[in-house]
């Protein structure tokens, strides 16, 4: 029985910080990872201080899993679905379909929590901005790899380049301008874009 007590206390911990860093999330996505404090997020979800200090012991820890709980989150959501897709074009469309998705329908409620925290972080040398670096690295590769994988495409790195470059703008007019159009224009942009790459991959295969 006693097996039985600590297992479900681990889960109660696991469950409470679960809770935590969700809660962090969203509130990272809106005023950014400084805005975190123990205190804060302890009397949001009505815990104690000392039981938010525990799982994390640091405000640089918290910011640190509240980075990789999002980067959690951003997995599910968008790359985890495309991958439903065979490689090639049907999972590059899948792919960003559910990039702007997940910003559009605010899985965090400041957009992409990435775009936000990134501006925080990037003249902050340290392991925080390491951390969103290397997620932001890994998802530029990813979205490369995943054009790459479209025969004939001549030069993924240009091409993944603008892709990306349209999500984030629609996710920034978005939040910053209340733009309503924003991630409909991001749909068309990357549309006419996918379809010029793909005339130009036809024409040199010939």
């Amino acid at each position: 029985m006693d097996g039985v007590k600590v297992d479900g206390r681990v889960e109660r911990g696991e469950q409470t910080r679960r809770q935590i860093l969700r809660r962090a999330a969203e509130i990272a996505s809106v005023e950014g990872l400084e805005g975190l404090s123990i205190g804060r997020l302890a009397g949001e979800l009505e815990v104690s201080k000392s039981g938010v200090f525990a799982h994390f012991g640091s405000k640089e820890e918290l910011q640190l899993s509240t980075v990789r709980a999002a980067a959690a989150i951003f997995v599910r959501q968008v790359v985890e679905p495309a991958l439903t897709e065979p490689p090639g074009l049907a999972r590059l469309e899948r792919l960003l379909d559910g990039w702007l998705a997940y910003s559009e329908n605010r899985t965090f409620p400041g957009g992409c929590f990435f775009y936000a925290v990134q501006a925080e972080f990037d003249a902050r040398p340290g392991r925080v901005r390491d951390a969103i670096a290397g997620y932001g690295r890994e998802w530029n590769s990813y979205v490369r790899e995943t054009v790459a994988a479209i025969p004939g495409i001549t030069d993924p790195d240009q091409l993944a380049f603008e892709l990306i470059a349209f999500l984030e703008m629609a996710n920034a007019q978005s939040v910053l301008h209340d733009d309503p159009q924003a991630y409909s224009r991001a749909r068309v942009a990357v549309r006419a874009r996918l379809a010029q790459a793909g005339t130009a991959a036809s024409t040199a295969r010939r």
